[in-house]
């Protein structure tokens, strides 16, 4: 027997079903798209958020000190902007004392960047500067982690008024790229209690504090220290929140 089977009829179900298959197959991907649209903007504001707490800026406007603070302010003549760079000292007149040039803000987590120069002459005395951070301010005296620059110093972690030296920099490969008078690069990294440096992009040290008491948040700064005819100067200096 054979069956014509154009001549069968959807029957009323089967038309039923096929309604509630596509009623349902709409409310379906109407509620996909409203899941769809949330996770987006979701992940729209996360991405947003990120970009605001992780966006690098400059700590320095290339004219004036708008920003930063004398640690006292009786050294307040050995600090100026010459030339678009941040400057200490004038590599003629003898540093007597140690001075400092600080952030107004403080930071915790962050990744600092600057370009610096020392230069003096050894003869005089001790040609020294530094890079503060995570530094705490009481009276007169800043107190915290510094970045060492200078002969004999380089790449090492000072712990200013408190511990003294922490670790020694490695200038094995530094040595070889580093330019004593001349402009050099410094990056410093601190997420936790991991502190990292780098000179010219190479690494000299990591450091891990295993001391929960000591502050993990604090102001930016600059050194000069005493001893010599020394000057220290810095340009293009940002700083990247982590």
């Amino acid at each position: 027997m054979s069956i014509n089977l154009k001549l069968i009829k959807t029957s009323p179900l089967r038309r039923n079903n096929n309604w509630i298959e596509q009623i349902n197959s709409f409310k379906t991907n109407q509620l996909y798209r409203k899941y769809l649209f949330l996770i987006l903007t979701i992940l729209g504001t996360l991405s947003s958020t990120a970009q605001s707490t992780s966006a690098t800026v400059s700590l320095f406007d290339g004219t004036t000190l708008k920003g930063w603070e004398v640690v006292n302010k009786e050294n307040n003549k050995y600090w100026s902007v010459v030339d678009s760079i941040i400057t200490g000292g004038d590599g003629i007149s003898n540093i007597p004392v140690n001075t400092y040039l600080r952030t107004s803000d403080s930071y915790e987590d962050f990744e600092f960047r600057a370009l610096f120069r020392l230069t003096g002459d050894h003869d005089t005395g001790l040609i020294n500067s530094g890079i503060q951070y995570r530094s705490i301010i009481e009276g007169d005296k800043i107190i915290g982690y510094q970045a060492d620059i200078g002969k004999g110093y380089w790449g090492d972690i000072y712990d200013e008024h408190r511990r003294a030296k922490l670790i020694g920099g490695d200038l094995s490969t530094l040595q070889h790229l580093l330019k004593e008078d001349g402009w050099n690069s410094y990056i410093i990294r601190c997420i936790g209690n991991k502190h990292e440096l780098y000179i010219n992009g190479v690494k000299t040290t990591e450091y891990i504090e295993k001391d929960p008491e000591i502050p993990s948040k604090g102001v930016i700064g600059i050194q000069l220290h005493s001893g010599g005819n020394a000057k220290i100067e810095f340009k293009h200096i940002t700083i990247t929140r982590l």
